[in-house]
């Protein structure tokens, strides 16, 4: 780790750079809202020296929590990287957001990290450690990424440690495992007056140390016969984990046959099996008393992410070059130059700001760099090459230059006015295309128009904007209702996204109700008459054509037939009788909504020699095929998705009673994973504009759900009539 002083670095006038990607740790904090991640981070800036107070940097603002807008609704909505140096190791702590909607960012940050700390307050119980914690826990277990659990609030009232690291063990572990086990146990101070004993300290299981952080500064002391009493049940336990995980298989012979093992070879083992993600071990943190400079278990927690979590070189990562081999990236500051954007913001003055990871090579100040990511173009790519602006270390709101970044690490770039998050930075003449992580379908819907004449101006531009930093948002102009309508991924992610446009791009939107794309068919046969004769003296208008009307199956569009005979209606114009008669049906005959599915038949009809005109004969067309639907039995038919559901086996029941509710129909359930089971159902797509909400609520987070049109078909005679009445209205 090399220390340089500039005279506009940031904090303290320091800046710390990596000269070899061991020298780097990139670590995501995860966990519920509440949870305490931003708190931990500020606590461990304040241990490291980063800040000089709790969260601060020397503007007053904060190094996690910094924008606007998580100042106003106070809470995280984005992603923000915290760099701090431990040992002469770089630590960049990547905070993602707690809240369920803001999902794409906690994606975003796992792909930059190479460990994640899940962080869960001890006050919680299993309501914190269950449904989205533990399916994100499965998730990292999916791609082997290693991970520790930090357990906060151990000294509110209503904490139990033992409890509380119990329950992650049988939630997280499946209730068998000896993998998730604490390193430390907790040290309670005396009792209050209101009875409550705060956590002063921690004893070390392995070295059977502890540790007082009540003065604010970790203290050294051995333990005493009463504090070895109550550890050595747990540190037999750890013991015996650690050894399980040992690539030494002797080890646990010679461990059970009385042999005492050296505390060296426990940690060696302990970090190797934390760092290939088979063993993650609990520990215990709380933020430092004011104007202290250690929280209880910083040192801890900052020793495990240096010493026991990996480099970037071990966390390689596929490419595909353009000829389609696809490779594995070693992590390489002299190889072929490949990055990621992994978000995208805005700043007022300095333009586009993108949140890069570097997977291999360098990237410096002022390159040309190739950019290609996935997109809705044609062939599913979009690429440009683009001038890198300046380079440089993100630290709250702060930017400290960089000359450049090396592979692992985590830099901000500017003046990539077309990248996107999750596209690919790679050498001009070396072009590289790295998958993007998966995210998350926004599957709610907010229909918005322009607030004002000027707004609508912007409107467009601004949209582009938002979309182009948050992924997670999709922008849809329906072509049968022309609505605009932005999918989000719940009410905050709503929230969020409206406040960026106003806030950030100058653009006001009213939010209007959400309509789906209803239609009218025929039920039952009709018949009708179109009669459009006018005398005004000279020129008159005139035309007569009578038509049946007749259900067709669906997807069969309108049909038209020719059946008449005898030259009653001039052949010149029955094309202009069928093109008022789809006119009408575009425009609908009852309720507005365009008429699908019937064949209609041009019977007679009458013309003059001099008054019969196109427009007359397509105005009789019209008028013909709403005297036919007066006198018929009209279905209001309503759209079908078909969905299904994911979701934890504690919940089927109350997932299953809520879309009867919803007028669905289940097709059948089947188990996905363990713990786990998927719901198929047919939904009308007017019971599901909040659903994404709703489902959250019913399944604590523990479920997902995906949609798509099936069918359109008839909608309950009840609600057909209410959907005419209010178009009527």
């Amino acid at each position: 780790m090399v220390e340089r002083t500039t005279a506009s670095s940031g904090v303290n006038g320091r800046v710390f750079t990596a000269e070899r990607p061991d020298d780097i740790r990139n670590v995501a904090l995860v966990g519920h809202s509440g949870s305490g991640k931003t708190t931990l981070v500020e606590a461990l800036a304040v241990a490291t020296g980063a800040v000089v107070r709790a969260g601060r940097v020397e503007d007053g603002t904060s190094v996690s929590d910094y924008d606007d807008i998580e100042q106003r609704q106070q809470r995280s909505v984005q992603l923000s990287v915290v760099p701090m140096a431990w040992e002469r190791i770089k630590v960049n702590l990547l905070d993602t957001p707690g809240y369920a909607d803001f999902v794409g960012e906690l994606r975003a940050g796992l792909r930059a990290a190479d460990a994640a700390l899940f962080v869960l307050s001890a006050a919680s119980g299993v309501q914190g450690v269950g449904g989205a914690t533990r399916a994100l826990w499965e998730e990292c277990a999916g791609v082997g990424m290693p991970r520790a659990i930090v357990l906060t609030h151990v000294d509110t009232a209503r904490a139990d440690f033992d409890e509380m690291t119990e329950t992650c063990r049988e939630v997280l572990g499946g209730g068998v495992s000896e993998s998730i086990l604490p390193l430390h146990l907790p040290v309670y101070g005396d009792k209050g007056g209101d009875g409550h004993r705060p956590v002063v300290g921690l004893i070390d299981l392995l070295t059977q140390h502890v540790y007082d952080y009540a003065s604010g500064e970790r203290l050294e002391t051995p333990a005493d016969d009463e504090q070895r009493e109550v550890m050595r049940e747990a540190r037999d336990r750890l013991i015996e984990g650690i050894i399980a995980e040992s690539e030494d298989e002797t080890l646990m012979d010679r461990y059970l046959s009385g042999e005492d093992i050296d505390l060296g070879t426990l940690v060696r083992d302990l970090e190797k099996a934390v760092a290939r993600g088979s063993f993650h071990p609990v520990l215990i943190a709380a933020p430092p008393p004011e104007g202290a400079r250690q929280g209880l278990g910083t040192v801890e927690i900052l020793d495990l992410i240096t010493r026991g979590f990996p480099t970037p070189a071990e966390h390689p990562v596929s490419a595909t070059s353009m000829n389609g081999k696809v490779s594995a990236l070693t992590c390489d500051p002299r190889g072929p130059l490949a990055a990621e954007v992994i978000r995208t913001a805005s700043d007022p003055y300095v333009g586009r700001m993108s949140l890069v990871r570097i997977f291999s090579g360098t990237l410096t100040a002022d390159d040309t760099v190739y950019v290609c990511g996935h997109g809705p173009t044609e062939t599913g790519i979009h690429d440009s090459s683009e001038r890198v602006g300046a380079v440089s270390a993100p630290f709250g709101k702060q930017q400290r230059p960089l000359g450049q970044a090396i592979a692992g690490d985590i830099v901000c770039v500017t003046k990539l006015s077309r990248a996107e998050t999750g596209d690919t930075l790679s050498a001009k003449d070396s072009p590289l295309l790295i998958e993007p992580w998966h995210m998350p379908d926004p599957l709610l819907p907010v229909a918005i128009e322009a607030h004002s004449k000027a707004d609508e101006d912007k409107l467009s531009q601004g949209l582009a904007r938002l979309v182009a930093e948050d992924p997670t948002v999709r922008l849809e102009q329906n072509p049968h209702t022309h609505q605009l309508v932005l999918w989000c991924l719940g009410e905050a992610h709503r929230e969020v996204a409206l406040e960026r446009l106003r806030a950030r791009f100058g653009v006001q939107v009213n939010v209007i109700e959400h309509q789906v794309a209803l239609r009218e068919t025929f039920a039952t046969n009709g018949s009708g008459k179109g009669r459009h004769v006018k005398q005004s003296g000279g020129h008159g208008q005139f035309a007569i054509c009578e038509i049946d009307v007749a259900p067709l199956p669906e997807g069969s569009g309108i049909e038209f037939v020719d059946k008449v005979v005898g030259g009653v209606v001039p052949r010149q114009f029955i094309p202009s009788v069928e093109k008022g008669v789809r006119a009408q049906a575009a425009r609908g005959i009852t309720a507005g909504y365009p008429l699908v599915d019937v064949r209609v038949t041009l019977l007679e009809g009458k013309a003059h020699s001099v008054d019969s005109s196109d427009a007359a004969f397509q105005l009789a067309g019209g008028l013909a095929l709403r005297e036919a639907a007066a006198g018929a039995r009209i279905s209001v038919l309503e759209p079908i998705d078909a969905v299904r559901v994911v979701v934890a086996d504690d919940y089927v029941g109350s997932i299953l009673v809520d879309l009867s509710s919803r007028r669905g129909r289940v097709l059948g359930t089947e188990p996905v994973s363990l713990g786990r089971t998927e719901i198929r159902a047919e939904v009308p797509e007017l019971e599901l504009n909040r659903y994404a909400v709703d489902l959250r609520s019913l399944a604590h987070g523990a479920a997902t759900f995906t949609r798509s049109y099936a069918r359109h078909e008839a909608m309950p005679q009840q609600l057909a009539d209410g959907v005419r009445a209010k178009a009527k209205s």
